[in-house]
């Protein structure tokens, strides 16, 4: 059974300030329904929502050229927030921004198992980890990039 304690979440906060802070990122991290870790990024000078959109564009490649540039335009400004998929979060993000996803991902998984079988419908796994850039009520902050 899934569970997540305020013990496990101090330890996992430990890891990710070294991880987050040193390049500038505002996080808070919060346990859900004490299964759930959960990681809201909100704020930094990583563009994590305009890379979200540019990686995840092959998903529009079949639109004519034409239109293709007005609807990836208006993605990104529509787009304030992401809830990060944390099993296929390396085709969603790359560059500098995947090194911080996988960072944290990692983080947040140390010491965690998943012995699920879900071909029985059985999941055994230690905890659950949920990733935020931005929520809907607060959209993610874009600070400019660091010199």
């Amino acid at each position: 059974m899934a569970y997540m304690s305020q013990e496990k979440k101090r330890n996992i906060k430990v890891e990710l300030d070294k991880i987050l802070k040193a390049t500038g990122i505002k996080y808070s991290l919060g346990v859900r329904n004490h299964s759930t870790i959960v990681l809201n990024i909100s704020k930094g000078p990583i563009d994590f929502i305009k890379n979200f959109v540019e990686s995840t564009q092959d998903s529009y490649n079949n639109l004519s050229s034409g239109k293709y540039d007005t609807i990836l335009k208006s993605r990104y400004e529509e787009t304030k927030y992401i809830d990060v998929n944390p099993y296929h979060y390396d085709r969603q993000f790359t560059g500098k921004a995947l090194e911080i996803i996988d960072a944290c991902v990692k983080a947040m998984n140390q010491g965690n198992h998943d012995k699920s079988d879900i071909q029985s419908d059985y999941f055994d796994v230690g905890w659950y980890i949920d990733i935020n850039i931005g929520q809907w009520n607060k959209p993610y902050e874009f600070t400019g990039e660091k010199k």
